[in-house]
C-alpha cells in the first residue's frame, strides 16, 4: 500500500508541476497589449542599449503570442537582435528592416483595427 501512495504522490508532483510550467498562449489582443506595452519602451534615438531592453521585454512573448502575431513578434525580435549586435550585417538589416516595417503594418491591422 505504501509503494502505491508514493506513486500516486509522486504523479501527483509531476503533473502538477507541468502543468505550472506549462504556458498558454496568448490571445491577439492580449499579446497586441503586451507587445504595446514592451514597444512604448523604444527611444527616440534608438540606441544599442535601448534596443536590446525592448528586445528582452518582447522575447518572452514570443512562445506564447498568438498564431496571428507570433510573425509579428519574430520580425520585431530578429531586427531589433541585428541592429543591437557591435558590427550589424547591412545587407541582413536592410532585408530585417523590410520584414520589420511588414510586421509594423501587421501590428497595426490587428492591434489598432
Amino acid at each position: 500500500m505504501k509503494k502505491l501512495t508514493t506513486v500516486l504522490i509522486a504523479a501527483g508532483i509531476i503533473a502538477s508541476a507541468s502543468a505550472c510550467s506549462a504556458q498558454q498562449q496568448l490571445t491577439t489582443a492580449e499579446t497586441c497589449d503586451r507587445v504595446g506595452v514592451a514597444a512604448a519602451g523604444i527611444p527616440s534615438n534608438q540606441s544599442k542599449t535601448a534596443t536590446t531592453r525592448v528586445a528582452n521585454a518582447i522575447r518572452p512573448l514570443e512562445p506564447v503570442a498568438s498564431t496571428e502575431m507570433k510573425p509579428v513578434v519574430t520580425a520585431i525580435l530578429e531586427f531589433m537582435d541585428e541592429q543591437s549586435k557591435e558590427s550589424p550585417d547591412e545587407a541582413k538589416l536592410a532585408e530585417l528592416g523590410q520584414a520589420y516595417q511588414e510586421a509594423g503594418t501587421k501590428y497595426g491591422e490587428l492591434c489598432r483595427g
